[in-house]
This record gives C-alpha cells, sequence and structure tokens, in this order.
C-alpha cells in the first residue's frame, strides 16, 4: 500500500508541475528538451555505485528544483522558474514510474523498491 501511494503522489507532483508551468505559459519545447536532463546526472556511477548515488540523488531531491522555483520567483526570473518546475516534473515522474533515490549498493535498489 505504501509503494502505491508513493507512485501516486509522485503522478500528483508531475500533474501539478505541469499545471504551474502551463498556466504560466512556458515554452513547451523547453519542457520536453530539458525533462530528461536530470538523468545525466547517472554519469556518476562512471566512477563508481556510492559517487553515482550521490550525484543521482542531488539532483533527483525536491531540495535543488524549489530552490530554482523560489530563486524564479524571488527575483521575477521567468526562466528559473521554468526549469524549476521542468525539475519537479522529472522527479515526479520518476516516481510515478518507481525510480527513486539510489542506494550506494546497486543502481536499482532506491528508496521506492525497499518499501
Amino acid at each position: 500500500m505504501n509503494k502505491l501511494l508513493l507512485h501516486a503522489e509522485g503522478f500528483m507532483v508531475l500533474v501539478i508541475s505541469i499545471y504551474f508551468y502551463a498556466g504560466n505559459g512556458f515554452s513547451w519545447l523547453l519542457f520536453f528538451l530539458l525533462l530528461f536532463i536530470p538523468d545525466l546526472w547517472m554519469i556518476g556511477y562512471a566512477f563508481n555505485r556510492k559517487v553515482g548515488a550521490i550525484i543521482y540523488n542531488m539532483v533527483h531531491t525536491y531540495v535543488f528544483s524549489i530552490l530554482l522555483i523560489l530563486i524564479g520567483l524571488t527575483f521575477s526570473n521567468d526562466m528559473f522558474l521554468a526549469i524549476g518546475l521542468i525539475s519537479v516534473a522529472h522527479i515526479g515522474m520518476d516516481r510515478t514510474f518507481g525510480y527513486g533515490l539510489k542506494y550506494p549498493t546497486d543502481f536499482k535498489d532506491t528508496h521506492l523498491q525497499r518499501i
């Protein structure tokens, strides 16, 4: 049940971030170009599993995304706001499909799969 709730939560985050992105009239081309950029941080796994998990998790937590959104709102900067919302959408999409924060044991070991 907990796993199902976390997947539903991820889906709602995805939907809400898309709603606010669309509500601000941002570019859909930008959205689709940047949606998968956070996955490039898997490059950390080229070093080892521990470094890979740390780097991947830094980009796949809401902390970084929310900071971008707050900067965008505070300074009326649409680019920061748009990128922050895209980042939140990416994380929500990942969580919807069961991709969570990584443990250093293996790329497939995530906080969603151990529940």
